[in-house]
């Protein structure tokens, strides 16, 4: 069996409990360093913004922003274009001004009607948390238009550089505030690797570019860009029919 046949036969993934008091703290820690309501929270919020923009680079839509989260995403793109999220955690957005400039909520991409076209499929910080990342992935690209773009801003999960970020501050900062192991919510929240994503975009999309922040090197990166056209919807939709790939792909 092919390697990318074994990755994607290793879905859908089962994401480790947390402890009960962890757990019962984890919407309330969640919305906080989402919106960076602590110091270095927010100094990882800044850092972010570089995928924001990277994925803002391309104008135009409709869009469908996958994991949309806080709508945090929403202020980068030019106001009156067609915008409709992916969320199945309403709190998160419950209440937000960026709400009004949605046109439609889903709680997943099956949800979608099978007409419904995007000229861009977008997420910022979302693959790595996917526990049914090549399901998800194929069902976006088949709805992009014949021109589409699929974009999107991951973490450099699996690369040293990303590992110490996080240990030396929001991780500390989580240790601090709660008494409980961030390493283990991070085993919770990131099921996929930054090599995982880009092998199943890969695997899906005909034509993908990526970009690294700051150095162009993967283990010497916090954030990945992935910039993915020319989807191949008859594997996408093979795909999406037998859950699995051919051993000689």
């Amino acid at each position: 069996m092919s390697s990318i046949a074994q990755l994607l036969a290793s879905y859908p993934r089962i994401r480790p409990e947390l402890p009960p008091a962890q757990a019962r703290i984890y919407e309330e820690q969640y919305k906080a360093n989402r919106e960076g309501a602590h110091a270095i929270e927010g100094l990882a919020q800044r850092l972010e913004r570089w995928m924001h923009r990277q994925v803002a680079r391309i104008p135009g839509g409709p869009i469908l922003e996958l994991g949309a989260g806080t709508l945090n995403h929403v202020q980068y793109e030019a106001s009156g274009v067609a915008y409709d999220v992916v969320e199945p955690f309403r709190a998160l957005y419950a209440g937000r001004p960026e709400a009004t400039r949605v046109r439609n909520f889903h709680d997943s991409v099956a949800q979608i009607a099978d007409h419904e076209q995007y000229a861009r499929v977008i997420s910022v910080a979302v693959l790595e948390h996917m526990d049914n990342l090549p399901r998800e992935v194929a069902q976006a690209a088949l709805h992009l238009t014949p021109n589409g773009v699929f974009q999107a801003g991951i973490p450099s999960e699996g690369g040293f550089l990303w590992w110490l970020g996080w240990r030396c501050s929001t991780g500390l900062s989580y240790y601090l505030r709660t008494g409980h192991d961030y390493g283990r919510l991070m085993r919770h929240e990131h099921l996929n690797t930054a090599p995982e994503i880009l092998a199943v975009v890969r695997y899906f999309f005909g034509s993908v570019a990526v970009r690294r922040f700051p150095l162009p090197h993967h283990q010497l990166s916090f954030y990945t860009y992935l910039e993915a056209r020319a989807p191949d919807r008859a594997r996408c939709q093979a795909f999406l029919d037998g859950g699995s790939a051919r051993a000689s792909d």
